[in-house]
């Protein structure tokens, strides 16, 4: 039944992922394209929890993943709340 879970988990966050992308190549908004390989990084870290079955004492490397995947969406959103500066037209 954990796997079942594991494996939907997983097509969930590559849904995600491609939906990011998708909007990310309409807008070429680099928010979007944070986000999808955010959640590339999750469905990596559920493949890899959930099909070499790491033992606990090593599960905390697999987490790193997970880490990369909350800074890159919190680089994201600090980006783009950023003030804009744009160069003076010469």
């Amino acid at each position: 039944m954990n796997d079942l879970l594991a494996g939907a988990l997983t097509a969930t966050f590559l849904v995600a992922a491609v939906f990011f992308f998708k909007f990310w190549k309409r807008t070429k908004d680099r928010l979007f394209s944070h986000f999808a390989v955010a959640f590339l990084f999750f469905a990596l870290n559920q493949i890899l929890t959930t099909l070499l079955d790491v033992n606990m004492e090593r599960r905390g490397l697999a987490y790193l993943l997970r880490i990369i995947g909350y800074v890159l969406i919190l680089v994201a959103i600090i980006d783009k709340n950023r003030p804009q500066t744009r160069k003076p037209p010469e």
